[in-house]
Formats: structure tokens, C-alpha cells, sequence
């Protein structure tokens, strides 16, 4: 005898977490001021001000870095988190480790980035601190993504 299928109305038993809702939350918002004409790095700005002191210093940091080496990106949030856009598109993204009380943070690049090399390469990495090799290896990311 078949079973009887599962009827379409059944619940899920998934649920988001309370970090996941905000950032829900936080991409209605971006795209209301982006409808609006509001400019992103003051938001962006924000959202690094509420994070803890480590992850704080870590995004200032990258925010300075990314913006020095490449000007022409857009800074602006995406999902509540600090990113830099090329032709309105994400390119570059830093996720800090309390948003997701993960025990470091990440800096990510989305598919418009041009890192494309062979069939598999990487888009994300782990980061706890912004030394001199890390930087010259941030910069060397971004200037191949935005080619």
C-alpha cells in the first residue's frame, strides 16, 4: 500500500534564527533607502558601530583598506553587513563574527567578483585580525574581483 502524501499545508518545523530575522529585516531596509536614494556608507557605518570592539576594529579596517584601494565601489550594507558594490551588484562583503557568534569573522566575495580559476576557487575567508600579509592578500583579491 502507498503511503499517503505529505499534506502541502504541513508546518515546517524549521524557524530562523533571531540573527537571520534581522538580516531579513536589515535587506528590507537597505532596499527601501536604496528606493529612497539614500546613500549606504552612513548605514553601513552604523551597523559597524553596534558591533563588539574586536569585530568593530576589524570592519573599520577593512572598510579603509577596501575603500583606499578601490574607491569606486560603492560602499553600503547587504543583510546588515558592511559591502562594497560594483554596477549595483555586491562584490565584496565582511561578516563579523558576532553577528553570528561564530568565533571569526569572514570576508566574502559574491559571483559578480572575478576570482574565477579553473573549476573551483575560493570566495570566502576566515579572518580574526588584519595583518600586513593579510592586507596585501585583501588587496590582491579586490583588485582581481573588480576587473
Amino acid at each position: 500500500m502507498a503511503k499517503a502524501p505529505e499534506s502541502s499545508k504541513a508546518k515546517s518545523t524549521k524557524t530562523f534564527s533571531a540573527a537571520e530575522r534581522q538580516a531579513m529585516k536589515d535587506r528590507a531596509q537597505e532596499l527601501k533607502n536604496k528606493a529612497k536614494g539614500i546613500k549606504g556608507e552612513a548605514e553601513l557605518m552604523e551597523k559597524v558601530k553596534l558591533m563588539n570592539k574586536e569585530d568593530n576594529e576589524l570592519a573599520l579596517a577593512i572598510h579603509k583598506l577596501i575603500t583606499s584601494i578601490a574607491p569606486e565601489l560603492e560602499p553600503k550594507t547587504w543583510y546588515g553587513m558592511p559591502a562594497y558594490y560594483k554596477n549595483g551588484k555586491v562584490l565584496v562583503f565582511f561578516q563579523n563574527a558576532g553577528k553570528w557568534k561564530s568565533r571569526y569573522s569572514t570576508l566574502g566575495f559574491d559571483e559578480s567578483a572575478n576570482l574565477d580559476s579553473g573549476s573551483m576557487w575560493p570566495t570566502s575567508f576566515a579572518l580574526t585580525k588584519l595583518t600586513p600579509a593579510n592586507k596585501k592578500a585583501i588587496t590582491d583579491l579586490v583588485l582581481k574581483a573588480k576587473r
